[in-house]
């Protein structure tokens, strides 16, 4: 047990010290992986428009260089339009001097003259102190000065100017050679990764993937598509959102509309902070422009309704089922690859961790960055429920299974969620992990919760369907002699164990009771008295509720005695998510053949079902030898 200890110390000594390894090269060679991460950002991007070039038989290095030059035209043509709109925007801002003067005005001399002059007189007392400093010896001087009869005389205040050290050539040219250079390389190892891409990837696959292969191809396409509609679907909502915005502009007024559109979905690109800084030239310049605050108003009016709209509604709906990333992932990815690489970092924080977390799914030594980055829930509905109730947290256990229910049927929720999650308290109970106080909550809290779900539970679709049935052949058939009501079958359902057999009942109970037959949930106490309630009520079929394993030896010795006390009912042994085969368990149960065994809710209610029209059938059939005589 030591030895296991240590190893899983050792391990976790070495993981922390490998995150750290990693995360330091990231940093200290990211003049190195930062074009190279480019590269392949952009090698996914245009991997997809090559292809299609290929396809019309078009050679991949006459399609590889017309594709990459398109695009390089095309970022060239748009950086050269938005420089020269933005100088021309420049140009433009004497015109509206007169506007930017009265703004700041406004907001320095308000129009309550209690606050002007509250502020005249703090200016006032500024100008005395500004215009005669006191020095730290000036009491002791002019006490001095005073004896003596002399005057002192003001000493003269030096002019301090601030000389600009002249610039220097060669850093100059280095400010524009250096991203110039490093535009180059990304170009040249896009070209290179789109000439090559089969061999990089069977490279990588005889890598990592050396017995994987199976593993490393699922890892690759899902990274691969993922990305790829990723970036598809961010350029298109991008688009859009710049679209939107240019329109609105135009409408308001603002001059160069369409270059603010483009300058939004450009910056958009970059998480959390590209609309912001795309919202700020715009609103700079309503505030110039527009003589009122009407302009200003509607400019960040219309930006802040269009990211809301388009973060909270169209991002999660679009974006969720393709990236995989939760939303706090996202915010924290975006900090850390930013404080790693730059801006550069933010723009990538996004594809770099959708290839993290598909690394996370399909690699199980790292499948902490799924569950850390992932958005699919971690826990199941039934360890989530259980969690919560260990928590004493009741009403999230409720949201958790009103949440299932959203999606799903009453009995799926109780055969997949509250019965596992039973059995999980359960097996703790056994352990002795489960402090009595802590399972009377358990117990009483779903008790409380089955009985909610009970009242608003509504009618299942085979009743409606039935009573459909039954109305349309009263209307389409003349009433001649109305048939009395048939035998309602009456079930009772009797625990096996202890109390969490008694809930299970309990759920079986609004089960049938929802399908139109007579239930009644017997409550936990002694065998004697639970038969002798059994025998008072003579019910058409028993049901014994038990959870497996540590009540398989109650249920036997129970079905023995409800066989012998009740000897004309049919019994029922529900043994709910038993996971040993079925015909087994039966034949250590010695179950008769007009018993049965069951291993779900909804296999127990299938099965009242057909004991009910087993019943039926021969008193339909007695009624019609007798007309025939």
């Amino acid at each position: 047990m030591a030895r296991t200890s240590s190893a899983k110390d050792i391990s976790r000594i070495l993981t922390l010290v490998a995150a750290v390894v990693v995360i330091t090269a990231l940093y200290f060679a990211r003049v190195m992986l930062v074009p190279l991460a480019l590269a392949v950002l952009f090698t996914f991007v245009l991997a997809p428009l090559v292809s299609a070039l290929e396809h019309i038989r078009i050679p991949r290095f006459i399609a590889i260089f017309l594709v990459v030059g398109i695009a390089v035209f095309g970022i060239g043509v748009m950086g050269w339009t938005v420089g020269n709109q933005l100088i021309d925007v420049t140009n433009q801002l004497p015109r509206y001097k007169t506007n930017i003067k009265e703004k700041i005005d406004a907001i320095h001399n308000p129009k309550n003259r209690r606050l002007d002059k509250a502020a005249d007189a703090m200016k006032e007392l500024g100008k005395e102190i500004t215009d005669n400093p006191a020095a730290p010896n000036e009491p002791a001087q002019s006490l001095k000065n005073l004896g003596s009869g002399k005057a002192t005389s003001q000493p003269k205040a030096v002019p301090v100017q601030v000389f600009q050290p002249a610039s220097n050539p060669l850093e100059s040219l280095n400010s524009v050679i250096t991203p110039l250079g490093s535009a180059v390389i990304v170009v040249v190892l896009t070209i290179f990764m789109l000439a090559g891409r089969e061999d990089l990837r069977n490279r990588l696959i005889s890598l990592v993937g050396h017995g994987h292969l199976n593993l490393m191809t699922q890892a690759l396409d899902d990274a691969g598509s993922r990305v790829s509609r990723y970036l598809l679907l961010q350029l298109v909502i991008n688009a859009c959102f710049g679209a939107v915005i240019g329109v609105g502009l135009y409408f308001i007024g603002i001059p160069n509309s369409m270059l603010w559109g483009v300058v939004a979905a450009l910056l958009r690109f970059l998480p959390y902070v590209g609309s912001p800084l795309a919202a700020v030239l715009p609103i700079l310049l309503s505030l110039a422009i527009f003589p009122t605050w009407t302009g200003p108003v509607a400019t960040i009016g219309l930006y802040f309704a269009v990211e809301l709209l388009v973060g909270n509604f169209l991002e999660p709906l679009v974006y969720g089922a393709h990236t995989g990333i939760s939303s706090f992932a996202i915010l924290f990815v975006a900090i850390f690859w930013t404080l790693i690489w730059g801006p550069i970092g933010l723009l990538l924080s996004t594809p770099l961790t959708v290839c993290l977390v598909v690394l996370g799914r399909h690699v199980p030594a790292l499948s902490f960055l799924n569950i850390m980055l992932g958005d699919q829930p971690v826990l199941s509905p039934e360890a989530h429920y259980y969690q919560r109730l260990l928590a004493s947290d009741q009403t999230e256990a409720k949201q958790v299974l009103e949440d299932y229910l959203k999606t799903n049927s009453l009995e799926d929720l109780y055969d997949s969620v509250l019965i596992p999650a039973l059995a999980l308290a359960e097996q703790d109970r056994h352990h002795d992990d489960l402090e009595e106080i802590t399972e009377q909550f358990i117990c009483k809290s779903t008790k409380e919760l089955l009985d909610e779900l009970g009242n608003k539970s509504k009618e299942p679709p085979a009743a409606e369907v039935q009573r459909a049935q039954s109305d349309l052949a009263e209307l389409s058939a003349p009433k001649i002699q109305e048939e009395p009501p048939s035998h309602a079958t009456s079930v009772v359902c009797i625990p096996a164990r202890d109390e969490a057999d008694e809930i299970v009942g309990i759920m079986l109970t609004q089960l049938l009771e929802r399908a139109g037959y007579q239930a009644q949930a017997i409550s936990i106490g002694t065998t004697a008295e639970m038969l002798a309630q059994v025998k008072e009520v003579a019910p058409d079929i028993v049901c014994i509720s038990a959870l497996p394993p540590f009540a398989l030896l109650h249920a036997r010795d129970l079905y023995k005695r409800v066989r012998s006390n009740v000897p004309n009912a049919k019994v029922i042994v529900g043994l709910w998510k038993f996971s040993g085969d079925p015909i087994k368990a039966a034949a250590r149960f010695n179950i008769v053949s007009d018993d049965k065994l069951a291993i779900t809710l909804a296999q127990t209610v299938l099965q009242v079902g057909v004991f009910h029209q087993i019943e039926l059938v021969p008193e339909h059939a007695s009624a019609g030898a007798t007309e025939s005589k």
